[in-house]
């Protein structure tokens, strides 16, 4: 499948990296991949061939702090970083594949970065698809924590506040093997204010999820012990749109796209594209307005 690959110039300044994986024919439709915490976009590339051999085009970036990109790993000063350089990243999306339906992807982090940019750009998507998403999860600390946790991101932002334990990644033992041996992976803990930007952000979703309304599929691994299941029925549940859909996966983990039975993962995500993209809603992949 051919690729692509560069750096531009994302929030504050900061060189991020991004890939396209194309098809060999004419691309039908493009899907908008966002990564989570602490890893990056190449961690992609099974599903990225999957995709494209069915006429999808795949572009992705790395978070700042993220994989190739510039910033600190495990620490992020704003939420809104994330936001404005994948806003900065669609914009390009947009002009260099013009006129495709588009679908958003998020996964876990990604997840949750992907809903907050839909309260304000679900227009230009004909749908949005989410992996695990981060809107709750078991790890959240009591209230006494949270203080400590708002304290600290204000007096020491950057100290380690949350550490994941890579064997919530997937039941199979290779992955989890290559995920903590990557180099581009982040291992040590996310920053007091990383993590206090995500329990806000999270917040902030359970209290807009209603504004959501585009078609949404809602997948999760029902034993997924970094992201929630009940995130992903709250979302479902409280999401305003009238064309929905969440699959809960029985015994899968918290990469479902990295689990032994990812393959009917990708089915049942490609399946849901398939019939979006015939009639899309919305933009579906107009170059989005300015501002």
């Amino acid at each position: 499948m051919p690729h692509k690959e560069g750096n531009f110039q994302g929030a504050k300044g900061l060189s991020i990296y991004f890939q396209c994986w194309e098809p060999e024919s004419a691309p039908r439709a493009l899907v908008l991949l966002v990564h989570g915490a602490g890893e990056h976009s190449a961690r992609y590339a099974g599903l990225a061939d999957y995709l494209t051999g069915h006429g999808y085009v795949i572009a992705t970036l790395d978070h700042p702090g993220h994989g190739r990109s510039e910033g600190t790993p495990g620490f992020v000063e704003q939420f809104e970083d994330y936001l404005d350089t994948l806003r900065i990243f669609h914009r390009r999306v947009c002009e260099e594949y013009p006129g495709l339906p588009q679908i958003l992807l998020g996964h876990s982090m990604g997840g949750l970065i992907s809903c907050v940019y839909l309260l304000q750009h679900q227009q230009e998507f004909a749908g949005c698809a989410l992996s695990g998403p981060a809107i709750m999860t078991d790890m959240e600390p009591g209230i006494l924590q949270q203080w400590l946790l708002r304290f600290l991101s204000l007096v020491a932002p950057r100290s380690g506040a949350l550490q994941l334990d890579a064997n919530g990644v997937s039941r199979d033992a290779e992955v989890v093997a290559q995920y903590c041996s990557d180099p581009l992976v982040h291992h040590g803990k996310m920053s007091a204010r990383k993590v206090t930007e995500l329990f806000r952000n999270m917040r902030l979703v359970q209290a807009e999820a209603a504004q959501i309304t585009l078609p949404l599929l809602v997948l999760h691994g029902g034993e997924d012990s970094m992201a929630s299941p009940k995130g992903a029925q709250f979302l479902y549940d409280n999401a305003a749109s009238s064309d929905k859909t969440l699959k809960i996966y029985p015994g899968l983990y918290h990469e479902i796209f990295n689990e032994p039975e990812r393959e009917m993962v990708f089915s049942d995500l490609l399946d849901w594209c398939e019939q979006r993209i015939a009639a899309p809603s919305g933009a579906g992949g107009r170059e989005p307005p300015p501002g």
